[in-house]
């Protein structure tokens, strides 16, 4: 059966679940303002990529939509006991701006006690406390039963334009995985589609993922880090996902499993007996299990529907045109200096397309993708990566002590300065550290 088919409920043996506690959970930006609504949590949104130009694909009006419609309710189903919570989150993502703060009742999202004009400044927990204190007073609730939300109309709008840079080639990546194209609005959840998104805990880009946790999926050290890669993070995303479907047994867990972790998911279903997204929510105890967990599905529901209806709630909205990429997959280590000078780039144009790489980045590794426009002439990067010249000189490493200099380093191996910082793509021998690796092209 197909992954993004309906699926019968799994039991859980003893080997899922012992699978699943070995891996780590997933912790993602909170763009949202979740259990201290006074922080001001807002990413900065700005466009990084140059966009292409070609039209979005916009939302499907032929005969089959309402068989689409049947399997996604199939597959992403609203759950009973999550219709208040769904309704709650597309008010605070369609109606409510980021300058007002929404009080309401957290054991009934549908009673909404007061909604305050704040301004866009965070607010502190004393204010927040405050008021909170107030209202339960004045409609005589205990002050647990009144809960302060931000709206984020505004931010919700500029992540969908910017979705548009992307989801033509997010969907198709799930797609090829057989998984369903409805997971790629998720980001919309995480980081707005900010490729530059970061959290306080650490999580990157607009996936989010956490520094451990990316590293299983795909590559992150101090060289490169494709969290930041939008294609990247989202091909790791699809495998992520894939495989918290395969263990759990159904999409509103796996789902779940995004912002809580497989393996805490998998904790809650062993402990309350059920694989039950509502009963879990209900019934299972546990201090991270909270108001952020408890809420992701009801909240990805809304950012699917909002995405593929974005002009039923954003009259107007023009999305941005997708980027026009071009992958081309490196056979051999390459220094980035020949990356860039064979791609016809300069050098802040390929970083922007290239956005895993960086500052620290001297050797462009193996089975690295270079992103670039479709159009640009790639010969010259297609014989680096691929054609190794037979009078290509061989190297040498050669570990940097404290106290030498390039030049009492060249003259070691008898080559020269110049062509050593070639090859490592260093720019000034002062660019030199102790502890690096460099390439010495032997003479």
């Amino acid at each position: 059966m197909e992954a993004h088919q309906a699926v019968t409920m799994k039991r859980y043996t003893s080997r899922n679940l012992c699978f699943f506690f070995l891996l780590v959970a997933l912790t993602p930006i909170n763009t949202r303002a979740q259990e201290n609504p006074s922080e001001d949590t807002d990413a900065h949104l700005q466009p990084a990529w140059n966009a292409g130009d070609q039209a979005m694909h916009v939302p499907d009006k032929d005969p089959d939509s309402l068989s689409r419609r049947q399997d996604f309710d199939a597959t992403f189903p609203i759950l009973p006991g999550l219709e208040k919570q769904v309704e709650f989150w597309k008010r605070i993502f369609t109606d409510f701006s980021g300058s007002q703060l929404v009080f309401f009742d957290p054991l009934d999202m549908s009673k909404i006690y007061e909604v305050l004009d704040v301004g866009e400044e965070s607010r502190g927990n004393d204010y927040i406390n405050g008021e909170r204190a107030r209202i339960a007073a004045a409609h005589s609730v205990d002050i647990d039963r009144v809960k302060a939300q931000r709206g984020i109309k505004e931010r919700t709008a500029a992540g969908l334009k910017r979705a548009g840079r992307y989801l033509p080639y997010m969907q198709q990546i799930f797609k090829d995985r057989g998984l369903p194209v409805e997971l790629t609005y998720i980001p919309l959840l995480e980081s707005s589609y900010d490729i530059n998104a970061r959290s306080y805990a650490g999580a990157l880009g607009m996936w989010q993922f956490m520094r451990r946790t990316g590293k299983q999926f795909m590559r992150v050290n101090a060289s490169v880090d494709e969290r930041k890669d939008p294609l990247e993070s989202t091909r790791a995303a699809a495998s992520f996902l894939k495989q918290a479907y395969e263990s759990l047994g159904n999409w509103p867990l796996a789902v779940t499993a995004y912002n809580y972790g497989p393996a805490g998911v998998a904790r809650a279903v062993a402990e309350v007996g059920s694989d039950n997204l509502v009963e879990l929510i209900q019934k299972y105890n546990h201090p991270y299990w909270g108001y952020p967990s408890k809420n992701f599905y009801a909240e990805f529901l809304v950012a699917v529907d909002i995405g593929k209806n974005f002009n039923r709630y954003f009259p107007g909205l023009e999305l941005d045109s997708p980027v026009t990429i071009r992958e081309i997959e490196l056979k051999r280590n390459t220094s980035l200096a020949s990356a860039i000078n064979s791609s016809g780039l300069n050098r802040d144009e390929f970083l922007g397309w290239n956005p895993a790489l960086g500052k620290g980045t001297r050797i462009v590794p193996a089975g690295y993708r270079v992103k670039v426009p479709i159009g640009k002439e790639m010969a010259p990067v297609v014989e680096v990566a691929e054609h190794r010249p037979q009078h290509q000189p061989q190297v040498v490493r050669h570990r940097v002590k404290r106290g030498e200099t390039l030049l009492h380093i060249a003259r070691r191996y008898g080559a020269s300065v110049e062509r050593i910082l070639q090859v490592n793509g260093l720019r000034k021998a002062h660019l030199l550290q102790v502890g690096m690796t460099l390439l010495i092209p032997k003479v």
